[in-house]
């Protein structure tokens, strides 16, 4: 055995009704005098609690999925004409995204505030859509300082978007497992975040108020983004960027169609993978656990339910295998790209 594992430096508080004083306690420890609050304008009310007892200078709502450059150039533009110091960025991969194009360029520090189960408030990578082409990369910049989980924040989210952040979840997890960069320990924290989800999303469906699932989703979400962060982007994330940036696609909704159609795709390539995230389903294979999980929780299953339209589906092809990783588990072929896109086009059942 032999690897390199480079484990981010950020600080973490978990606790239910906790998140006000924690981010208060946060931006106190970072010396924040002047703190820019990033939340959509869905957020907004939760944000202001949330912040009710920090320095701030400005209420940005202005958010957008995928993040479009001029987005990102307003969020930049607010922060430098209030003399921002600090952000605290409360919501969805949306909101924490617009908060780390900030950081990128200002260097600013960021607590995080998660409300969904997207992730992105444990990695340092930051993605900007210009046109249809959205860009990602890698920045020590744009890794929150901190992280403020509270299951409190999430019971208002609908089920529904609940079950496809959940999935989208479990799909950093999943490419974890066969990413450029896997290493053992990230491919430990993968099956320990599908085990959590795995938990957590029948119990959210089941009892939407409760929060011990919301509490097992989050921290699901938590470990997926630590072994995604450190593996890097697979298969499967390089073709949702493609569908996100290129055709206007809701990044979870996605996330969710996609995962067991790339699924079905490398395991027959990678059977040590594949068992891992079998036994962490607790089933006989990965794929046959997934439906399982599934259709319990009642999940997305066609794009073009989302705005994909058929002859997108021959559109995407060139542009996923020019994202495509070269050491995938299996070659990536314009065929075999093309009938992954149109099964999860039409919504058929992945074998």
């Amino acid at each position: 055995m032999r690897f390199e594992h480079e484990t981010l430096p950020q600080r973490v508080r978990f606790g239910a009704g906790e998140a006000r004083s924690a981010v208060r306690a946060e931006v106190e420890r970072l010396g924040g005098a002047r703190v820019l609050v990033i939340a959509a304008p869905s957020a907004a009310a939760v944000a202001r609690t949330v912040t009710a007892d920090l320095p701030v200078v400005a209420h940005h709502t202005d958010v957008a999925m995928h993040v479009p450059v001029a987005t990102a150039e307003r969020a930049r533009a607010a922060a430098d004409r209030h003399g921002a110091d600090a952000l605290v960025c409360v919501g969805g991969g949306s909101t924490t995204g617009l908060a780390k194009a900030v950081a990128l360029t200002a260097g600013l520090p960021i607590v995080a505030v998660p409300t969904t189960y997207a992730g992105s408030e444990a990695t340092c990578v930051w993605g900007i859509t210009d046109g249809a082409r959205k860009t990602t990369g890698v920045d020590a910049r744009v890794l929150p300082r901190a992280i403020v989980y509270d299951a409190t924040l999430t019971l208002t989210l609908p089920v529904g978007t609940s079950v496809a952040s959940g999935l989208n979840a479990l799909a950093h997890c999943v490419d974890s497992m066969w990413a450029p960069r896997t290493d053992p320990l990230d491919q430990a924290l993968a099956a320990e975040g599908i085990r959590a989800l795995a938990a957590g999303l029948p119990a959210v469906v089941d009892d939407p108020a409760g929060p011990a699932g919301r509490e097992r989703m989050l921290y699901g979400a938590y470990l997926s983004a630590l072994a995604f962060s450190s593996a890097g982007s697979g298969l499967h994330h390089k073709i949702c960027h493609v569908l996100g940036g290129r055709y206007g696609l809701p990044h979870a909704q996605t996330h969710a169609v996609v995962l067991p159609h790339v699924l079905a795709f490398n395991a027959p390539a990678a059977p040590d993978a594949e068992r891992r995230i079998a036994a962490a389903l607790d089933a006989d294979s990965a794929l046959v656990g997934l439906r399982r999980l599934r259709r319990t929780v009642h999940a997305p299953t066609a794009l073009r339910d989302y705005g994909l339209t058929e002859a997108d589906v021959d559109d995407a092809v060139p542009a996923v295998l020019d994202a495509a990783p070269a050491d995938n588990p299996r070659p990536v072929t314009a065929d075999g790209v093309r009938q992954l896109l149109r099964a999860a086009w039409e919504g058929a059942e992945p074998v």
